[in-house]
């Protein structure tokens, strides 16, 4: 039986397991019930099963059944777990209750994981070398694949893997079914700038008499949009979005302080080593012009999410193969959006995936994004996102 035709075979078990892990999404580091139900679905497989230390991860290793020489090569592939903290508002019969929702579609990323992992385990006898399954929790901005590395994923099977592939399904952009890559950024980075101006308050009557933190605070936000368009290439682009601003009471008292927090976006690791040096530069020199402190603090999150040339050729033809043409689109844009699966990219080389799940009776154009209370995804693309991660892990061993 074919890998395609053993996934179409289970189809049913595979929609039943994602429709129930929507129904019990857990936000973070730490997913309990979720780890469960994987753990539960792995049972019985001919796997190696270690769970996290820190955080509720699960790493399944499967050895292969073709004898190789010398080190075994090993590939790596993730499926993300958790959920956002998000009210869920589809109306979905299977909709979460529990005021969390995974609205990005990782119940789908840990459902396709599953079925790859089975069709691994049918087709061991065809794998030439070692595949690691990382199910990873703290996707959402806690960087739960940095916990994991640390705690050994990339060794799992001994060797470090020769490659490493992840799908992440999108609740629009494209129609469904279509699978998404390019080469090179495939994603940004994503920083928090935390800024606090330390003046000294008084009357609004007599401003002269006090430090006023406000005037020095709104000049580093404008500043921040001169800093993008005169310090950085138009086509290295750099994105800081002031998303908090706070400063004072009442109309009539100058504060003693005020502050800010902004993300910061990049698409190359010279454009994101720069602005972490060129704005706290900025913020320092503005606070000195004023006469206040400035007090800087940075939260680094994710690196940019880079793809592997060769590797993104070898998802488009092996989509091309399986689905045919019509079903892959190479992105001459990556996404604004950060992805901690970079850190994996960082020490393997692969290629990250973007697989539409959109619904079938939604625009693609106009149907809510992923995070959305009102996003929506189609459970039909599971057995074939299942199939293209299983089949480039049979395809790079045998390479």
């Amino acid at each position: 039986m074919s890998t395609r035709d053993f996934l179409a075979s289970i189809d049913d078990e595979l929609v039943a397991l994602r429709r129930e892990l929507h129904q019990i999404p857990e936000v973070g580091l730490q997913l309990p019930q979720t780890q469960a139900r994987i753990l539960a679905a792995l049972e019985g497989l001919p796997l190696e099963i270690t769970t996290g230390a820190s955080v509720s991860s699960v790493v399944a290793v499967l050895r292969g059944g073709l004898p190789t020489d010398g080190e075994r090569p090993v590939v790596l592939l993730r499926g993300d777990m958790d959920a956002l903290p998000v009210e869920e508002l589809t109306g979905e019969e299977f909709a979460s209750r529990n005021g969390n929702m995974h609205a990005c579609g990782h119940d789908l990323h840990m459902t396709i994981l599953v079925g790859a992992l089975r069709a691994l385990c049918e087709a061991r006898d065809q794998l030439a070398g070692d595949v690691v399954f990382m199910f990873q929790p703290g996707e959402e901005g806690l960087d739960g694949a940095r916990y994991m590395i640390e705690e050994g994923v990339l060794e799992a099977a001994g060797p470090r893997p020769i490659a490493a592939y992840a799908i992440h399904v999108w609740s629009s952009l494209e129609p469904s079914g279509t699978f998404s890559t390019k080469p090179g950024t495939v994603m940004a980075s994503s920083d928090v700038a935390s800024v606090r101006v330390v003046g000294h308050g008084g009357h609004g009557s007599t401003p002269h008499r006090a430090t006023d933190p406000v005037p020095a605070l709104a000049e580093m936000v404008t500043a921040t949009h001169a800093l993008v368009t005169r310090r950085f290439n138009v086509f290295d682009p750099v994105v800081v979005t002031v998303g908090r601003l706070s400063a004072g009471t009442i109309a009539n008292v100058i504060p003693e302080d005020g502050s800010f927090d902004a993300t910061l976006r990049t698409f190359s690791h010279t454009a994101r080593d720069r602005l972490l040096g060129e704005l706290p530069r900025m913020v320092q020199g503005i606070a000195h012009a004023h006469g206040v402190e400035a007090e800087f603090t940075l939260t680094e999150q994710y690196p940019v999410t880079v793809n592997d040339p060769e590797h993104a050729d070898l998802v488009a033809a092996t989509v091309t193969d399986l689905f045919g043409e019509d079903r892959h689109a190479r992105w001459s844009e990556p996404l604004a959006g950060a992805e901690d699966f970079s850190r994996v990219l960082e020490a393997v080389p692969g290629c990250f995936i973007g697989l539409s799940a959109c619904p079938p009776d939604a625009d693609p154009d106009t149907a809510p994004f992923n995070h959305s209370a009102y996003a929506r995804f189609d459970d039909s693309v599971v057995a074939d996102g299942a199939n293209l991660l299983a089949e480039l892990a049979l395809r790079r061993l045998r390479a």
